[in-house]
């Protein structure tokens, strides 16, 4: 019997790795993987849906669910999280506290990037700085000329201009011509420019009080599909989410055995039992029950931010038929 041949574009991640070596297979599917980065593959799937199945940024997802017109359903399988404190970069000599950022100029590559949407949760939540109290500069990280994926309407309180065409964010952070920084890469300048820094002196910190207090582990990224695939083959979405959700558990038990470490990090073992012992064994859930809470403080920060046109819900996201797996 012939298997369904699916285009599929993802990350090269652990939590990927046993599909792409065929550790982990996908039932029905004979699978074309594509490993790209999330900017080529969120452009590509949201400017053309070019694949059968892809890695989508939450955020533009939400988005595109808000305007009711999307190309793909999601799968809750959560390709990328983070929490977002090291992904908000400041000039020391401008930027001392954080109310320092009023008025201030700051760059990012795009406004509607969930590494973006949760940065600015916490700029509100943690200081108080709304979207509207500074200026939000957009453009390419290292290459000059990024634009927005998709179209937004921002409230007429947020101040969106774009850089010069010819220039990068990192260059005017590191010439001082934006006050600070926000985003999913660390700018080039970061490291090399001793002005240049975290806004949270200790991200880790803040971030192990902020899951303790919110019980939030931020996602960037979910997995979608094409929603004519849906329709044509009904078992296509729990047969991805089975797969991998697979190859993740497997990342992970591979991951901490010690015997020889597979990742080139020295402390492994120390900081797998640390991330246990704040976020319990399966620090890295899929599906929708342990991750609504989560899921439902995105949509409130993305409606909040003037990014989706109406408060989405956390049904109206994924695949209905995800929701409930058989049980022996």
């Amino acid at each position: 019997m012939s298997r369904l041949t699916l285009s599929v574009a993802m990350g090269d991640y652990d939590r990927t790795r046993a599909l792409l070596d065929g550790a982990v297979l996908i039932d029905g599917v004979d699978p074309i993987f594509m490993t790209l980065s999330p900017e080529e593959a969120f452009f590509r799937a949201f400017r053309g849906a070019e694949f059968d199945v892809s890695e989508l940024s939450l955020s533009s997802y939400t988005l595109k669910v808000s305007q009711g017109d999307c190309a793909y359903v999601a799968v809750p399988i959560f390709m990328s999280r983070a929490f977002r404190h090291t992904a908000i970069y400041v000039r020391r000599d401008r930027i001392r506290q954080p109310s320092d950022l009023r008025g201030k100029r700051v760059g990012l590559p795009e406004y509607q990037l969930s590494a973006n949407v949760w940065a600015r949760a916490l700029l509100k939540d943690d200081f108080g700085i709304l979207p509207s109290d500074v200026t939000w500069v957009r453009g390419g990280i290292e290459t000059p000329g990024r634009p927005e994926k998709l179209r937004i309407e921002l409230p007429t309180d947020v101040k969106l201009e774009a850089a010069d065409e010819t220039d990068t964010l990192s260059a005017m952070l590191d010439r001082g011509d934006i006050d600070a920084f926000v985003g999913p890469r660390a700018p080039s300048c970061f490291g090399r420019n001793p002005q240049v820094g975290w806004l949270y002196a200790d991200p880790t910190a803040a971030a192990q009080d902020y899951y303790r207090r919110t019980r939030v582990f931020p996602i960037m990224h979910v997995l979608g599909l094409r929603k004519t695939l849906v329709a044509q083959h009904p078992w296509l979405p729990v047969a991805l989410y089975k797969a991998f959700d697979a190859a993740k558990n497997l990342a992970l038990e591979r991951l901490a055995d010690p015997s020889a470490p597979k990742t080139s990090l020295p402390f492994l073992e120390e900081q797998i039992a640390a991330a246990q012992q704040l976020m319990g064994p399966d620090y890295w859930p899929n599906g929708v029950a342990a991750n609504r809470h989560t899921l439902e403080a995105f949509l409130a920060h993305h409606h909040d931010q003037g990014l989706s046109r109406r408060k989405v819900s956390v049904d109206e996201l994924f695949a209905s038929t995800t929701y409930e797996m058989a049980k022996i």
